[in-house]
């Protein structure tokens, strides 16, 4: 099924492989050639060799009729196969032709061979983008419950490591199989004609060498699906570590981390031991068969030549031809693995590629006009793990521009609700309005386009600070960047900065502290305007008199527009039009700041809480 699959992504370049597969057949048959051509070089050397010690003016019949009178029977023989010439030695203007002819075969050969290699590169590197492609495209259309089931360090795995160890099995495959097997039936088709007898003895090591390839590759292909998901597994512990290891250095697990590494690395060198190992045996087994074939033709062939029923340079070429084709046997046995071990990569590519999607968008989809902002949620019901619900029947309405903060403890859904909203899952029951409209019949695209989105993780990418402002917006000028972050008070740090709004940064990078980061954030959704905002945790990661300045742009940035405020510190939700608390999953209360704190209920424990020392909430 894999292999099938493979093949497939070769088909649109089929002309290209047919162009490969005749360049192929031509150095073949130009390779041919040459061994002949150097036995019939040898017979020429010889032949003149031998003539020169005979008088000029006898015949060839003369000398080996006198051998024979003389009992040298096995001499007479060898004689007879050759253009011999009593007293002429060496035709030296007949040799120089003969190797011109064959430096200019070699040359060709060359010339097709180096033609031929780049239609290979051509070719393989067109499949392995179209692959890169398919992969990425993959990505963006799996939902987001798939992430949180497969580790990130797998999934670049498989993307990354898996599709460049299968280049080199199709490099591998394009490059030498084909020329291989051409090479074997070649080779096989000219030593017929030259000695059938010598051809059988070695026509018998390809089923033995083909068996043995067999077996022991059959064996290594599950070693080889071992080594490549241990690979992933190892750089899914590399991506943990390294992203949080200030952490793993603050709570002082350095040599639990390196414990751990420890283990996925000794697992991935037993893998790929055992793999390596096992695909080790094929060559020497194989070579062993080969090189018994070679003695056996050196022997055979050295009693034709003394029966008279084939020439020295017969034998030379045989023996040459007995190497041409040994060599493919044994390199076929070699790619064995290298096969097995694309394979297995393959299937790990087509794994990630045969994932569920989500959902397909609606043929025909509705796309409302301007957003007013009107947001339901009707009974909605979700859960992340079947048989496990987190949101059911949850009914809220959001009217247009009013600000809706959610609260609860930690668990309770609220970030949920804003993932349901942009549609990074879908409902399991009930349904979410926008201006009246249902989001699942919206396209997501359209939808996320009106939506802005500011999570507790500031995310920002390899670029400059006004790049990374201008990530939703890439046509803002410059001026309209610098307001954004005026708005969001990221002008006050950027000019202390080196190279200004210039600054290269990326989400790594300890140009700007975590709270810097959330304000570029806040000034990318404030540039892009949308119709719907969701804060999530938004102002989590900045200081008390830095969270009074935003507060007050996030006003601005407000209005007229519908807006929810995940929160966990209640003093940014104070002056929200509607303040919703969730637990387990439910609405349990709903209502304005002091509405809730009159109905002492859940609200009022919670802002009590946040008002409290930690010795207050110890006791």
């Amino acid at each position: 099924m894999t292999a099938r699959r493979l093949a497939g992504l070769l088909r649109p370049h089929r002309v290209l492989i047919a162009a490969v597969v005749v360049l192929g057949l031509a150095w073949i048959g130009l390779n041919l050639l040459g061994p002949k051509l150097l036995g019939y070089a040898t017979d020429l050397i010889f032949a003149g060799l031998v003539s020169s010690g005979y008088p000029a003016g006898s015949s060839k019949e003369d000398v080996i009729g006198q051998l024979r009178a003389d009992g040298r029977d096995t001499l007479a023989n060898v004689f007879s196969t050759t253009d011999l010439v009593p007293g002429e030695g060496v035709d030296f203007a007949a040799l120089g032709v003969v190797l011109l002819v064959l430096l200019g075969v070699y040359l060709v050969a060359a010339g097709f061979m180096l033609w031929r290699g780049r239609l290979v590169a051509a070719i393989v590197q067109r499949v392995v983008r179209g692959l890169r492609k398919q992969v990425d495209a993959k990505l963006s259309r799996l939902p987001m419950s798939h992430f949180d089931r497969n580790s990130g360090g797998d999934v670049l795995s498989r993307a990354t490591n898996d599709i460049d160890n299968l280049q080199q099995s199709f490099q591998l495959t394009l490059g030498q199989l084909i020329n291989s097997v051409f090479t074997i039936l070649g080779v096989l088709a000219v030593m017929l004609v030259i000695s059938p007898a010598l051809a059988l003895i070695l026509l018998l090591s390809v089923p033995v060498a083909a068996v043995i390839a067999w077996v022991i590759s059959k064996r290594a292909q599950p070693r080889f699906a071992e080594q490549w998901g241990t690979t992933g597994s190892l750089n899914a512990h590399i991506e943990q570590i390294y992203t949080g290891h200030s952490l793993v250095k603050g709570f002082g697990r350095r040599e639990l981390a390196e414990r751990e590494f420890d283990e996925h690395n000794e697992a991935l060198y037993r893998a790929g031991s055992r793999a390596q190992f096992i695909t080790g045996m094929i060559e020497p087994a194989a070579r062993f068969v080969t090189d018994l074939n070679y003695v056996l033709v050196a022997v055979v062939g050295a009693l034709r030549v003394a029966s008279g029923s084939l020439s020295i340079g017969d034998v030379q070429a045989f023996i040459q031809y007995s190497q041409m084709f040994s060599r493919p046997i044994v390199d076929l046995a070699n790619f064995s693995g290298q096969l097995q071990s694309g394979l297995a990569s393959a299937k790990r590519i087509f794994e990630l590629l045969d994932a569920e999607e989500q959902s397909a968008e609606v043929s025909q989809p509705v796309r409302p006009g301007p957003t007013r902002g009107h947001v339901v949620f009707d009974r909605v019901s979700f859960r992340y793990l079947p048989g496990k619900p987190l949101i059911e029947e949850l009914s809220l309405t959001a009217a247009p521009g009013q600000v809706v903060a959610i609260v609860g403890p930690t668990g309770a859904g609220k970030t949920t609700l804003g993932n349901l909203l942009m549609r990074f899952y879908e409902l399991d029951g009930g349904r979410i309005l926008l201006d009246g409209e249902d989001i699942a019949r919206m396209d997501r695209e359209d939808l996320r386009s009106r939506i802005g989105l500011v999570s507790q993780d500031a995310w920002l990418f390899h670029g400059t600070i006004a790049e990374n402002i201008a990530y939703g917006r890439p046509d803002a000028t410059r001026a309209e960047v610098v307001a954004a972050a005026k708005a969001t008070c990221v002008d006050r740090f950027v000019h202390t900065l080196p190279d200004g709004y210039d600054t290269v940064l990326d989400d790594e990078t300890s140009t700007v502290s975590a709270g810097e980061k959330q304000l570029i954030t806040l000034a990318r959704a404030f540039l892009i305007r949308p119709s719907l905002l969701v804060l999530d945790e938004a102002t989590s990661s900045i200081d008390t008199k830095t969270e009074a300045l935003v507060q007050h742009a996030m006003r601005s940035l407000r209005e007229g527009r519908t807006c929810f405020v995940i929160a966990h510190r209640l003093s940014t939700v104070r002056d929200a039009d509607l303040i919703v608390v969730m637990e387990n999953g439910h609405l349990i209360e709903r209502g304005t700041h002091a509405e809730l704190l009159a109905a002492d209920g859940t609200y009022a424990r919670l802002h009590a809480a946040s008002s409290a020392t930690p010795v207050d909430l110890i006791s």
